[in-house]
Order: C-alpha cells, then sequence, then structure tokens
C-alpha cells in the first residue's frame, strides 16, 4: 500500500501554449500530491490536459506558472542537465508507441536507460536478462522490435522503464495499442511491480478497465481536476 510520503508535489500548475496565432491554456492551476507506492490514473477527454501533465510533473515540459516538487525537489530550480539525469536515475517512461530503438535488440533496448545511469555494461546486460524474464520475453532478448508483437513491443518497453528501479513510472497510454487481453496482462504485471516493489505509477488512461487498476483516479476537465475517485481495485 502506499504510504505517507509525498513522492510528488504539484502547486498552482500552468501550462499555456502559444503558437503566435493560438493561445492554448493546458493546465489551469492544478494541485495534486502523490504519495510513494501510489498507484494514480490521470483520465478525461482528449485534450484535457493529461499528458501535458504528466509531462510537466516528469520534467518532460516546463510549466508557465507554478511548481512541481519530487522528493521535494523543485524541478523548476534543475539545469536541464540536472534534470535529466535525476529522469535517468529516479524514472521510467512507458509510451504508447513503445519508443523502441528499431536498430537495437530487445535486450539492448532495455539496456540503454543503465547505460546512460552509468551502470557498467556488463551488469546492464545482466538485469536487462532480469528483467525480460520478469515480463516473459527470456527468450526474445535477441530480437529486434520488428520482429515482436505489439504486446511483446510494449513488454521491451515496461521491461526497460522498469530496469534502473526508479522511484517512479510515468505511463502514457500505455496499453492504447493493444488488444484487452495483452492490455489486461500489462496492466496485472505493473500491478505486481506497484505492490511488490512499492513503486509509484502514474498512468495517464482513457480505459476505466485501465482506471479500475489504480489507489486513485483523478478526472480532468479543460485543464483541471475537476473530481478524484477511489475505484475498486482490479488487482486487490
Amino acid at each position: 500500500m502506499a504510504g505517507d510520503e509525498i513522492l510528488v508535489r504539484a502547486v498552482g500548475a500552468h501550462k499555456v501554449y502559444n503558437s503566435g496565432i493560438v493561445r492554448v491554456h493546458a493546465l489551469r492551476g492544478v494541485d495534486l500530491q502523490i504519495r510513494q507506492g501510489e498507484m494514480v490514473a490521470v483520465m478525461g477527454p482528449s485534450g484535457c490536459g493529461k499528458t501535458t501533465l504528466l509531462n510537466c510533473l516528469s520534467g518532460l515540459d516546463d510549466l508557465t506558472e507554478g511548481e512541481v516538487f519530487i522528493e521535494d525537489v523543485p524541478l523548476n530550480k534543475m539545469s536541464d542537465r540536472a534534470k535529466t539525469r535525476y529522469r535517468a536515475l529516479r524514472m521510467g517512461f512507458i509510451f504508447q508507441s513503445y519508443n523502441l530503438l528499431p536498430v537495437l535488440s530487445a535486450a539492448e533496448n532495455v539496456e540503454l536507460p543503465l547505460l546512460v545511469a552509468g551502470v557498467v555494461p556488463k551488469d546492464a546486460r545482466v538485469r536487462a536478462g532480469e528483467f525480460l524474464t520478469a515480463v516473459g520475453l527470456s527468450d526474445f532478448g535477441h530480437h529486434k522490435p520488428s520482429e515482436l508483437s505489439a504486446g511483446q513491443q510494449q513488454r521491451v518497453a515496461v521491461a526497460r522503464a522498469l530496469a534502473n528501479r526508479p522511484a517512479i513510472v510515468w505511463a502514457d497510454e500505455p496499453t492504447g495499442n493493444l488488444d484487452s487481453d495483452t492490455s489486461a496482462q500489462i496492466m496485472q504485471l505493473l500491478h505486481e511491480m506497484n505492490r511488490g516493489n512499492r513503486q509509484t505509477f502514474v498512468v495517464v488512461t482513457h480505459d476505466p478497465a485501465i482506471g479500475a487498476y489504480a489507489d486513485r483516479i483523478l478526472r480532468m476537465k479543460n485543464g483541471q481536476i475537476v473530481e478524484e475517485v477511489t475505484p475498486d481495485r482490479v488487482g486487490a
């Protein structure tokens, strides 16, 4: 279960995109707290600000106004280099599009963030094998992404996100391209990692079946969190 430690905190978060012609207020004064070990789902209609919120909380994008603290560190006080290293050491990312490098094998894709974080190559290879085994792909480490099914590619992406044992994993529509059975398998895997390792997950989704795995659902509309719901946990 989630602990009392606040891992992520947003205060008065605003994000405005201004192209010079169109001004889009994507986040409108969002306040939230996420505790260590929680699985939080962010839900709402397309264009409501879900992905923008995830990108700003994780430091992939900067706020126009307000602050985000992760482990009590204000992201806006960190240099780009410091944020990049912090993400490499403490965060994992899972995207709908997988973002696997096509020229690398499954094992090499999982190794990459470990090498960026400074893990020696020999140890990175061992750990990549361990996490590919954990996601049921122990025999597929040498396969390129083009040789894998959509579900297998997403499992590689999950292994890559978890291999560095991050404190927090950000997932943006992690099952959006998968069928319902494969989606359930991926979410069950994330649930097991969340419960077994007390890792924190923030999952952006439009799918109520995915939201049901969360401890809390934050519903967004027009750049604001308008409701907080505690679902019946699927994997509880």
